[in-house]
């Protein structure tokens, strides 16, 4: 079977920054290629040129946007997508190709092979989420790349329902979730001396991932816990609803003078080094408002660490309370301090958390196994069974 993943983002070192789709594709595109008889093919959107990568057998195609048409270089681009997939496709290329939902990318695109489009939250989905306003026309082209696709893959439940719900969707949705590449997330035994307590988060700092709730929460933290520190690593982002140019410097105006001594906020840093930061903590918190299957919670878990996160949505169907990890409505700061120092002292609990975890993540969310179910998706595309 010969795959496209169409994307408005995807890791290499020659693209531009990419978050969480991007990461989920990777998993699943090296995956697949694992698999001989699959070719696996990546358009990836909005890049600074046009160019051709290759890694690890998968072939990459950075593509520049057509922006010189003023009013119509939305248009004009997807003209350019249209052209390059389906000469793929004439060429024996491509069997079938997957969507990324974000900004409705597929819309007004006539495919010559069935199109997939996999729901890991559109632009309308997350302002829904965040309270705030959609733009008209983001919306209108998510709608229209959804109602143009042949089917809709969900990376959960819950963004199924909800995109379902907010574009009244009468075309049905198949559940697969993101895959993580548990080879890549060993964990090692918990070193940290109880002296010494860490908690992590990472991911990007902004407001949908409820990081401004978190210097409430460590502030909690201290009171309690004289030795703890706390460690962020990600990208800082602007603030959509205040116009603040950096989150960070928002949540520092929130720690009291003692946490802020004992916070460290790392920026950005290597993928590849995030499994360190990972090992070296003695729990991680997700204080998520708005996600859809976020993969940093699965790398967590697959290296055998503790969660403390929010209990919204898509978390119950990730984590189970009080058994993976405590879920917890980000807003109530000193619920959410308590499962954090509830933790840190018993070694023993986290310890079982972390193994409950590591667990799930072999048994349901292995990029092996959502391989093959995504593969089984595709064939029934293919057979006209959807």
């Amino acid at each position: 079977m010969h795959i496209c993943f169409l994307t408005p983002e995807y890791p290499h070192p020659y693209t531009k920054p990419s978050g969480g789709i991007g990461t989920s594709i990777r998993n699943l595109a090296y995956t697949i290629c694992a698999q001989s008889e699959h070719r696996v093919k990546i358009l990836v959107t909005g890049q600074d040129k046009d160019e051709k990568l290759e890694e690890l057998g998968i072939e990459i195609y950075k593509m520049r946007n057509i922006t010189y048409f003023r009013g119509l270089s939305w248009l004009m681009t997807r003209m350019k997508i249209q052209w390059i997939i389906n000469s793929w496709v004439k060429a024996g290329e491509v069997d079938v190709v997957e969507c990324a939902d974000w900004g409705g990318l597929s819309a007004f695109i006539r495919f010559d092979c069935p199109a997939v489009i996999r729901l890991h939250g559109t632009d309308t989905f997350f302002c829904h989420l965040e309270n705030r306003p959609v733009k008209w026309f983001n919306r209108y082209l998510e709608q229209q790349a959804l109602q143009s696709a042949n089917t809709i893959l969900a990376v959960s439940d819950f963004v199924g329902r909800y995109t379902q719900r907010l574009f009244n969707l009468r075309k049905g949705y198949c559940v697969v979730h993101n895959g993580l590449d548990i080879a890549d997330f060993q964990p090692k035994e918990d070193s940290s001396p109880n002296e010494a307590f860490t908690i992590l988060y990472f991911g990007t700092l902004i407001r949908k991932k409820g990081v401004l709730e978190l210097p409430h929460i460590f502030n909690e933290v201290c009171r309690k816990v004289p030795n703890a520190t706390f460690k962020l690593v990600g990208k800082d982002a602007a603030d959509a609803l205040s116009g603040n140019k950096s989150t960070w410097a928002m949540m520092q105006q929130h720690f009291t003078p003692e946490a802020m001594q004992r916070t460290e906020y790392l920026g950005p840093v290597p993928y590849a080094d995030i499994r360190q930061h990972i090992s070296e903590a003695s729990i991680c918190v997700f204080p998520s408002y708005a996600e859809c299957w976020p993969m940093s919670w699965m790398e967590a878990m697959a290296m055998r660490k503790a969660i403390v996160a929010s209990n919204i949505g898509w978390a119950i169907e990730m984590i189970e309370d009080g058994k993976e990890g405590y879920l917890v409505n980000p807003s109530n700061h000193l619920l959410y301090a308590q499962k954090i120092v509830k933790l840190l002292f018993n070694k023993d609990c986290r310890e079982n958390f972390g193994k409950n975890a590591r667990v799930k993540v072999e048994d349901a969310f292995s990029a092996d196994q959502i391989a093959k179910n995504t593969l089984k998706h595709y064939q029934m595309v293919l057979n006209g069974r959807t």
